[in-house]
């Protein structure tokens, strides 16, 4: 711990890999290496397979955020959308036998919506596997390496004879990223109640403005915010100037994005911080003694703090936007 009692131990989903170069698979550890070089906190990674579900999703296009609105064949995509995307994202050259060269070794990217069913067929034995795991609903995901060996498969297999990691080929995994956290897709979080009051609207503009009103202190992406408005302009229904920002600042509710300014003021309220691309929307109200030693923030020379129920709703200055 340090002095101030945070804890200074990295995230339990970080690497622990020591390095040993007494590795017994020596192409294994190389390859290791250099994707940890290259991705050291794994937000890389997190970031091709946010994208790979998103684009499977296509919510800006269809409205669909949930796993269970794709079509099978849709969802026999997503290990396709992954691999393309890791080899977008990191440049990897192409295989001569597997998908990806890294550091002079053929690697095979395998992705299953079930941990440890990844599928390996038999021109991939003995090659080295980077495995990839991702559950949207937990917001989590997990990628390691393990090189495919006929000790460490299942006898069975399926018609095309492809086979899954027996029990010890699971614990063969040397595992890069286990259960890291992946970007929230924020809709699954909502109920049932909010879902169907966002898109009961038939325009784009209120569905944006019934999401900030419902998601109030939740990271927002651009994604969702896709999904609700499908349209192309989706951004602009957020902005001043006739979105979400101004359609709603009459009832004091504020949406912070990106800028330096509003991540002062997200901190000072205790709200969560934007990050690129993301909003959090919040309502405030113009501090009163009762509202004791409450976070605050000034605006246009008065201080605010969060509403709460009993506040009344009064229109809040319009935000710097620097």
């Amino acid at each position: 711990m340090d002095g101030d009692g945070t804890s200074t131990q990295a995230p339990l989903w970080l690497p622990k890999y020591d390095g040993n170069e007494a590795d017994p698979d020596p192409d294994l550890a190389a390859v290791r290496r250099y994707l940890l070089a290259a991705d050291p906190d794994g937000r890389r990674m997190a970031a091709a397979v946010r994208r790979s579900i998103d684009m499977l999703l296509d919510g800006q296009h269809t409205g669909r955020y949930r796993w269970d609105q794709l079509y099978k064949t849709e969802k026999a995509h997503l290990g396709t959308l992954i691999e393309i995307n890791l080899q977008r994202e990191f440049g990897f050259a192409d295989g001569r036998d597997m998908d990806y060269s890294i550091v002079g070794t053929d690697v095979d990217c395998k992705y299953s919506q079930t941990l440890g069913a990844w599928m390996i067929p038999p021109e991939a034995l003995g090659h080295l596997l980077l495995v990839v795991w991702a559950s949207d609903e937990r917001s989590s995901w997990s990628a390691g390496l393990v090189r495919a060996l006929p000790e460490r498969l299942n006898n069975g297999g399926n018609r095309d004879a492809k086979k899954t990691l027996n029990a010890a080929g699971r614990q063969a995994v040397t595992w890069l990223f286990d259960r890291a956290p992946l970007q929230e897709n924020m809709l699954l979080r909502l109920s049932e109640p909010d879902i169907d009051a966002i898109f009961s609207h038939k325009s784009g503009q209120r569905r944006v403005d019934e999401l900030f009103l419902r998601a109030q202190g939740r990271r927002v992406s651009r994604t969702v915010v896709a999904t609700v408005a499908m349209q192309e302009d989706y951004m602009k229904r957020v902005r001043y100037n006739g979105g979400s920002r101004s359609r709603l600042q009459p009832g004091g509710i504020v949406i912070l994005g990106h800028y330096s300014s509003h991540g002062r003021i997200a901190e000072a309220l205790g709200l969560p911080v934007p990050g690129p691309g993301e909003s959090v929307s919040a309502r405030l109200a113009e501090a009163r003694p009762e509202h004791g030693a409450a976070p605050r923030v000034e605006l246009d020379g008065r201080e605010w703090v969060l509403a709460g129920p009993a506040d009344p709703e009064q229109a809040v200055p319009k935000l710097p936007e620097i």
